[in-house]
């Protein structure tokens, strides 16, 4: 059993993973989990600091569905209450705090989106101020008390930090502890995570032990790099596909990667084999891709919809199918009928302000009737309908 289980981790369960810790404790505790019938509890936190997940979080959320697959269950832990603390995780500064009302808002489809890659059969969704909101002062001193400053300050950006004389709170060092009695609240045997929460994941491995269970296993997967081929995929930075946006948004935003990460790309959110692609050209891998994970997210129907809709806008410099008409008001038209492209921006509800409007006119993103609008600085005739487009792939029909 044990060499058929070993070939399971080493083919399957360790695929594309940065980091396993230790391999040997994985092997062993499937192998127990095998005997005795009761399945390993496979934990995955989410930060709810943005409202989408994205083609990133879906990395860790197949190797958990892997887990799944194999009979497992997955706990996939909102961090509700951790995220009011802040992780500055690969960050040179304290993270600004949340409030209630914006990570509510943010959590409400995040269990729809999961659902997506995840089988909700065999998934607990659970939010950690079920456990972590009632604790008493005691307990978190007892919490703070198993684990040293030094360890802490083991922590690369803790370290960097601090060696630069830069501050660090102690609310910080909550986080790793707060994230680790995660742990031990669902009592995780094993927990996946991003490569830069190795040092959270580890700390959850010692917080177990000092509360009488058996330390988890970590397993971390390499940061997806985002769109701009340079970070790491982020809402923060805007270079992301999020699981939940459209069709033709995520068709779209997946062919404007740049030709050094399709390989990684079809590596870690697909299962097509390298060989597939190694003959494609760029452009065509690329399709391929899109089609891919356009259908995997939503459908092959949207998917061949989502490639016509693209080759008709991009290719044939066709008209959309499919595109929102608004009323403009008369009233911003001047006397001779005509409205500045700024106010033609901001009644189109395309752009969120004024300087927003200025700054992608400038960059060349918005064209009427197809024709790019060189200047912010222009006045445009008023003769309906105008088809305003913001970017690739957003349109608007002005009446």
């Amino acid at each position: 059993m044990s060499e058929r289980i070993a070939r399971l981790v080493d083919e399957q369960l360790s695929a594309g993973v940065d980091t396993l810790v230790p391999r040997e404790g994985l092997i062993e505790k499937l192998a127990n989990s095998e005997k005795t019938g009761v399945p390993l509890r496979i934990k995955l936190g989410i930060d709810p600091s943005a409202p989408h997940l994205t083609l990133g979080h879906s990395v860790p959320l197949r190797k958990m569905r892997q887990f799944q697959d194999l009979g497992h269950t997955g706990v996939l832990i909102v961090g509700d209450f951790t995220r009011r603390i802040g992780d500055p995780s690969g960050r040179s500064s304290t993270r600004g705090l949340m409030s209630e009302a914006e990570i509510k808002k943010n959590i409400e489809t995040y269990q729809e989106q999961a659902y997506k890659i995840l089988d909700p059969e065999r998934t607990e969704v659970r939010y950690n101020s079920e456990w972590l909101s009632v604790l008493s002062l005691e307990d978190i001193i007892g919490l703070t008390s198993k684990y040293t400053v030094a360890r802490m300050l083991e922590r690369d950006d803790f370290a960097k930090r601090y060696s630069e004389g830069l501050p660090i709170s102690v609310l910080e060092f909550l986080y790793p502890l707060t994230q680790a009695y995660d742990s031990v609240a669902i009592q995780a045997d094993v927990e996946l995570g991003g490569a830069d929460q190795l040092f959270n994941l580890l700390v959850g491995r010692d917080i177990q032990r000092e509360y009488g269970q058996q330390a988890q296993i970590v397993l971390t997967v390499p940061l997806l790099v985002g769109l701009d081929g340079e970070r790491a995929m982020s809402q923060t930075t805007g270079n992301y596909v999020g699981l939940s946006e459209s069709a033709s948004e995520m068709y779209g935003k997946v062919l404007s990667i740049p030709d050094a990460l399709i390989e990684g790309y079809f590596h870690f959110l697909t299962d097509i084999e390298s060989s597939t692609i190694s003959d494609l050209a760029p452009r065509d891998a690329k399709r391929l891709l899109a089609r891919t994970l356009v259908g995997m997210y939503h459908s092959e129907e949207d998917a061949t919809d989502s490639e016509e809709e693209f080759d008709r806008i991009h290719i044939r410099h066709e008209r959309p199918t499919d595109v929102a008409q608004v009323s403009l008001d008369r009233a911003l038209l001047n006397e001779s009928g005509s409205i500045w492209v700024i106010d033609l921006l901001e009644a189109s509800k395309l752009v969120s302000s004024r300087g927003e409007g200025k700054r992608l006119i400038k960059q060349g993103g918005v064209k009427i009737n197809d024709e790019r609008v060189a200047s912010p600085d222009v006045d445009i005739p008023f003769a309906p309908p105008l088809l305003l487009q913001v970017g690739k792939r957003a349109f608007v029909e002005l009446i």
